[in-house]
Order: structure tokens, then sequence, then C-alpha cells
């Protein structure tokens, strides 16, 4: 896919920034008596089954494993969208898709025009007016990166990472896809502004993956930062299709087939990576004083071998709407001697939640109108009563979703009759329950009437 603007096209965003850092800042409410690092890692179309500590049992992922050993495994998280840029909006934001920036990849008026293959499309971008994590932090006194992929640029040259509060960024934008070519194995990368060649992988070479690209450019980050708090922002392409590894590794000469062995080779390859960000910690000392957060940015793609590794376990639906299959993600939260070791939670979550619980954590003041609550209440072991609050999701002009308590609503089209599932019973949303629970169906319907904000991006009237 090739980038293509013009002078015309800018005067069809809704809202161009400047290239500065934005102005307001966050500061700290008060000063945290030990301020731990933080590392968020996020993989890219990873399905709720595509790990071996969420039954997986083909694919081997022994480090992320190791996390949910040492840490607390969620087995009702959520991503924000079930498709990459709105689904990174919320976890950036603490916003849901009735209120964030971003509500789908493609945006329906505004934003900037821009190609892909051949043809016009709009992207929306994050304004300088939206707090990010990085920006918020950065009020709490870390020092921040964000390695790969950011995505919620749109086509704007102005909203890249370090525009929107992160200090660091090595990585590929949309608004120059030649940072990202050949797919797992560029030829070229952003060093903050700077495009950069990658020798190893000149003339069409493959011998530098990006996920080791990005894990080496991670690992140095964590040796120049290890004396003063950071937020590392970890985006791994992984397992994104197109599918490409050289090395199929332990899965070579197995019956699977080549689509499903790159596939496991993908993620275990990033898992033995995230390894090497773990060790990375130790060698440093700093591990004890380190929250990880591993999440995956929606679930299981159409491409990925659903019938030989079951990415999505037995949920109904794929990334890109927003069934089970679609949305429920895996999320790790491991933070050695603070936290529970060892613990599942079956508390319901969502990643816009993730930024109040930073903010809470790290004495950050917790911006204004978001939708996550903290959930470090949950983290320690409390029972927060999940199953009290209503989640939401949308795609403007498409389809609709809430998750209240056992409860999951659907709308399959924008106008459709409510499908209501009992996901306690029913957890691949099989059985449509509406016609028995009217009461539910009225209550649900009613939260969907104020649950969302127009967007002038994707406006429905």
């Amino acid at each position: 896919m090739k980038k293509r603007l013009s002078l015309q096209a800018a005067t069809l965003t809704a809202g161009l920034v400047s290239s500065a850092i934005p102005t307001h800042t966050f500061a700290a409410k008060k000063p945290a008596p030990e301020k731990p690092n933080i590392i968020f890692i996020i993989a890219d179309d990873m399905g709720y089954g595509d790990l071996a500590c969420y039954g997986n049992k083909v694919v081997k992922t022994p480090n992320i494993d190791q996390l949910a050993n040492d840490g607390i495994r969620f087995t009702q998280a959520y991503a924000g969208s079930a498709i990459s840029s709105p689904s990174r909006c919320c976890l950036l934001t603490g916003k849901n898709t009735g209120h964030s920036r971003i509500r789908d990849n493609f945006c329906k008026a505004g934003g900037i025009t821009g190609d892909k293959n051949g043809q016009p499309i709009r992207r929306m971008h994050l304004l300088e007016t939206d707090t990010t994590l990085a920006l918020m932090l950065r009020g709490a006194g870390y020092h921040s990166m964000l390695v790969n992929k950011w995505h919620v640029d749109g086509f704007s040259t102005e909203a890249g990472p370090l525009d929107r509060g992160f200090d660091e960024f090595k990585g590929w934008l949309i608004t120059n896809l030649d940072s990202n070519l050949p797919y797992y194995y560029p030829s070229k990368r952003y060093h903050n502004r700077e495009l950069i060649d990658i020798p190893e992988n000149q003339n069409g070479a493959q011998v530098r993956h990006n996920n080791d690209i990005s894990t080496d450019d991670a690992v140095q980050f964590i040796n120049e930062n290890k004396q003063r708090p950071f937020f590392l922002y970890l985006a791994y392409d992984t397992p994104h299709e197109p599918y490409v590894i050289k090395d199929k590794g332990i899965y070579a000469n197995t019956n699977l087939s080549e689509t499903a062995k790159t596939y496991a080779a993908l993620v275990t390859h990033m898992d033995r990576n995230i390894g090497r960000v773990v060790q990375a910690l130790e060698k440093n000392g700093i591990r004890k004083n380190t929250m990880i957060v591993f999440i995956s940015d929606n679930g299981g793609a159409v491409m990925a071998p659903h019938k030989e590794l079951a990415c999505n376990a037995n949920l109904r639906g794929l990334k890109g709407n927003l069934y089970e299959g679609g949305i429920r993600v895996p999320m790790i939260v491991s933070w050695p001697n603070r936290l529970p070791k060892g613990r599942i939670s079956q508390a319901i979550t969502y990643s816009p939640d993730l930024m109040p619980t930073l903010a809470e954590i790290t004495a950050a003041k917790t911006p204004q109108n978001i939708d996550g609550i903290s959930i470090l209440p949950t983290l320690k072991g409390k029972n927060q009563h999940s199953e009290k609050r209503f989640f939401y999701w949308e795609f403007p002009n498409q389809t609709r979703a809430v998750r209240w308590g056992k409860w999951k609503a659907i709308r399959p089209k924008w106008n459709a009759e409510l499908e209501l599932y009992d996901l306690s019973k029913d957890i691949s949303e099989k059985n449509n329950v509406a016609k028995e629970y009217p009461e539910i169906v009225k209550t649900i319907e009613q939260y969907m009437v104020s649950a969302r904000t127009e967007s002038e991006n994707w406006p429905t009237k």
C-alpha cells in the first residue's frame, strides 16, 4: 500500500495539529513513594485462545505463561474495539468507542484523505487536545517510549508518538509505509523523526525480524533508563497477517499446514522476545519494581488458522465484529511482590480501564471525561463488582454491543433488533434469549441511548 497525500487533503482534516507536544500538562497529585516502571506489551490480532496459558494445546508460549504464573490472568478482559486504530485509541485515551476520537480504521468525513490499495480512503488521527497515557505519565515524572506500531496517526504527519506525549519513538507510521516494508523484515524504520535504513534487510533480505528489532529497541531503552521511572509501550506486529517468518522453529516438522506453522512460529518467536525484555529487567535489578501488562488489540483475524490452532478458542466471531471473538482478549498483569501471584481473575474489564489504573498507581492526575475506572482494587484481589458496570463498543452505522454482568447484547446491524446472550451459560453466543428477557433488553437499550456522543468523523444522522 502506498501513501498519497495532496494539499487539498489538508483541508479535510478535522483539526490539523502542530508538531509541538501538547501544551496542557497533568501534574502528579502527590509524589509516589516508589514509582514503578510500567511496560505495556501489545500483540496484534492475537486471539483469546492463542496462548498456552489460555488453553492452546499447540502453540508454546513459556515466557508469557510465566508472566501469568507470576501475576494475574484475566478471563473476561476486552479490547476497546475489534480492529486496530480504534482499539489503540481506546487504550491510549481511556475512552470507549462511543466517545473516542477514532472509532473505526477509516472515517466517513473529515480526517485526511490518503490511499489504500489504489483506493482513496479517509483516516482520523489523535488530536493535540487528546490526552494520551504518555502525556498523563509525563506529568508524574515518567520518561516514555513507543516501540513499533503507533497506528493512531491516520494520514497526519503531525500526529506521531512524539507529538502526543512520548519522549522517544522507534517504529513505523501509516504516513510513510516504507517504514514497515516488507512486513516483518522492514528495510527502513523511524528513529524518532528520522527514517533510517536497516542494513541487514536491504534488497529484500530477510535477516532481522521485526520482533527482534522491536525487542532490541525495548532492551536498549530499559538499559538506558533504569535509573528513572519509565513507561515503555511495546507494540509488536505479531501475529498480524501476512504471516512471515523464515525459521519455523519447533513447528517446522509438524503436521500443521504451512499457514499454521508460520502463525505458531510467529507467536512463539514473540514470546521468546518477551523473555528477553524480562531478562533485561532482571539484569538491571528492576524487575520487582516493574509492572508488565500484556494484552491484544483485538481478536484473531479471518486469515488466522482457527481450525488448526483454535485461535479464538470457542468464542463466536473474529476481528472486525463485536461478538466475543472480536473483542475478548488475553490480558495479563505481572508485578512481583506487589500483586497476587498466579491468580485467575474473572472480573470484567477493558482496555480503557488501564489509564485510570496507572493514574492511581503513579499518583498522576486522571484525565476528565474518560470511560475507564481504576482496577487497582481488582489487581489487589478485591471485588469491585464489575458485573454491575456497563461496557460499550460500536462501529458507527454498522454495529453496537454492550456487556452488563453475565449479559452480552449486540446489534449486528446499526438499527437491527437487539440480540441477547447469557455468557455464564453460553460463552459461544449461540442462543439468542432476547425474547425471554424483555426487561433486560429494555434496560440495555435505554443505556445505549446515552452510551455515545455523535462524532463529526463518523456521522450517524
